[in-house]
């Protein structure tokens, strides 16, 4: 099929809907960032971009803390509430009867009804024009012990995690395969034991 040329546009999709709280216990707000992602894996970083006149970016600037909440499908529409309405207007928490809890490691609240919250120290500030990329270390990860296999492994498909896609919100679906499934090898037949030596 044909493809048009449009000029340069942030039309990567889709994107995680998350849930970034800042502030104190006291100023606690939430607000809902498309622009959101991994940068590194070791230390963890991670960056959120906002824009200068949010009511979000003057309390991250001022603490030099967020933290990630991963929404659920349970969470939508209030993932979709605090995307669009200020904190400067009303408390977030209250209207859309959320729980602001401390998490491990620093002073910005997590949201207890998130079962995935990832605290971060910011380190820099890139301003990049409409928006100023907030690039941070992650220094704990807050996650429900429902989501924890009897292993010790984290189980995020149990989540019901959901993703934003050019306007839309959508919930994960299908699993279509696990990170190698292109390149492992099937084995058809069973294989020989060892002899031993």
């Amino acid at each position: 099929m044909e493809k048009q040329a449009w000029k340069g546009a942030p039309l990567l999709a889709p994107v995680p809907a998350v849930m970034v709280t800042c502030g104190s216990m006291e100023t606690a707000n939430i607000i809902t960032v498309g622009w959101a992602g991994i940068i590194n894996t070791r230390p963890p970083m991670c960056y959120i971009s906002l824009r200068p006149e949010r009511h979000s970016y003057s309390l991250v600037k001022e603490s030099g803390e967020f933290v990630i909440n991963l929404p659920t499908k349970t969470l939508a529409k209030a993932v979709d509430f605090c995307g669009v309405r200020s904190g400067r207007e009303c408390n977030k928490f209250m209207e859309c009867n959320l729980t602001p809890t401390l998490g491990s490691a620093i002073q910005t609240p997590i949201i207890k009804e998130a079962p995935l919250a990832l605290s971060c120290k910011v380190q820099q500030v890139i301003e990049l024009g409409t928006h100023h990329m907030f690039i941070a270390e992650i220094v704990a990860v807050d996650v429900d012990e429902n989501l924890i296999t009897k292993s010790g492994e984290l189980n995020l498909a149990k989540a019901n995690l959901i993703t934003y896609s050019h306007g839309e919100y959508f919930a994960l679906g299908e699993k279509l395969g696990s990170f190698g499934f292109s390149v492992k090898k099937e084995h058809t037949k069973p294989r020989r034991p060892k002899k031993k030596s």
